[in-house]
């Protein structure tokens, strides 16, 4: 549980990036950042796996880029879910999506122990 926290928590500050320099990523308030976040940690820990399985010959020809539209998939799913989140069409969702994991991907590193 601990760990799912700390990985909503990162989301969330990517998700709040993301609103801040994607134009048409638009987020009404802070509580709408914390769920978003959450809502896009269950769906990637439950339909993302499943999206990527069945897009598997699609990422492999596409040397692993098609996994930025399975990405934006899911922040576009969690826009959909959530009233207060808004992506105005398939680009902004993808750099969004690009934002968030990137941002995910710093933080992470930047928290791990290389001892």
């Amino acid at each position: 549980m601990r760990y799912f926290l700390i990985r909503a928590a990162i989301i969330a500050a990517g998700v709040w990036l993301a609103s801040e320099i994607i134009p048409g990523v638009a987020v009404r308030d802070t509580g709408t950042i914390i769920l978003a976040a959450l809502v896009i940690g269950l769906l990637n820990a439950t339909l993302r796996p499943i999206f990527l399985l069945l897009s598997l010959p699609l990422t492999i020809v596409t040397f692993g880029l098609f996994v930025l539209v399975v990405n934006a998939a899911i922040f576009g799913l969690a826009a959909w879910f959530l009233p207060g989140l808004s992506i105005a069409g398939f680009w902004p969702a993808v750099f969004g999506a690009l934002v968030i994991s990137l941002v995910s991907w710093a933080i992470s590193m930047a928290l791990t122990d290389e001892a």
